[in-house]
């Protein structure tokens, strides 16, 4: 690591047993000079019970499923991060140990931090190809808008004032934080993408998350989380899927 002093903060969040993971973010991270440190992740699995902020019965009836105790654990973990954004003032760029940074991931953030009034929150990696509109060309790094939701939690560049209404946004926990990110009608922030990304992932079994592709809510089930969803947003004065 280095101390060369920049004005913002790299988080990696690693399991702390996860040595061989990060032994590679390790490797991985020498290819930048840019400061860094390893946030250890909330083990999901090791949860005694759920936190305050994980309501099951409310969660199964108005998504017509539980997460699972891994995905709770990765929430708190990017939870934590945003606390860490907020407490520094600082930007912060949040990955998770299972990045792989493309060879102009340096110039691309340098760039980014050159224009911070271009920018409150950068996705920079995603799961699924989505369609997009151009907003912007710096130096060759092109910012944009997904017309889609991308999502993946591997990497993403957050302003503290966008750290602060996610946190805020984050009293009740009950959905995949990825799904969360990608939820503007509950958090109501516009979030740009740069393109092509710089930041892929290593296709290693998450540690930090075990969902696998579920099924979809169909049915019965489907037709009763409706029912759920809409005496939410009648009743609840934070509804947790607003229209």
């Amino acid at each position: 690591m280095t101390a060369t002093p920049l004005p913002f903060q790299i988080l990696v969040i690693s399991l702390r047993r996860s040595l061989d993971r990060r032994a590679k973010v390790e490797q991985e991270m020498q290819q930048i000079s840019l400061p860094w440190a390893f946030l250890d992740a909330v083990d999901g699995s090791a949860l005694q019970s759920p936190p305050a902020e994980y309501k099951a019965f409310k969660v199964k009836c108005l998504q017509g499923y539980e997460l699972t105790p891994n995905e709770i654990g990765c929430y708190l973990s990017h939870k934590e991060a945003w606390k860490r954004c907020v407490e520094k003032n600082t930007p912060t760029l949040i990955l998770e140990d299972d990045f792989v940074l493309a060879p102009e991931f340096g110039r691309v953030i340098q760039t980014l931090l050159s224009n911070p009034d271009t920018w409150s929150f950068v996705r920079l990696q995603g799961l699924y190809e989505v369609s997009y509109e151009e907003v912007a060309l710096i130096d060759g790094v092109r910012l944009v808008k997904n017309m889609g939701d991308a999502v993946g939690a591997t990497a993403y560049l957050l302003k503290p004032e966008v750290a602060h209404t996610l946190v805020h946004e984050s009293s009740d926990i009950y959905e995949p934080v990825d799904h969360f990110l990608e939820h503007q009608k509950k958090h109501g922030l516009e979030f740009l993408a740069v393109r092509p990304y710089p930041v892929d992932i290593t296709r290693a079994k998450s540690t930090i998350d075990d969902r696998d592709e579920r099924a979809p809510v169909q049915g019965l089930r489907k037709r009763l989380r409706s029912v759920a969803r809409a005496l939410d947003r009648a009743f609840s004065k934070r509804p947790w899927f607003p229209r």
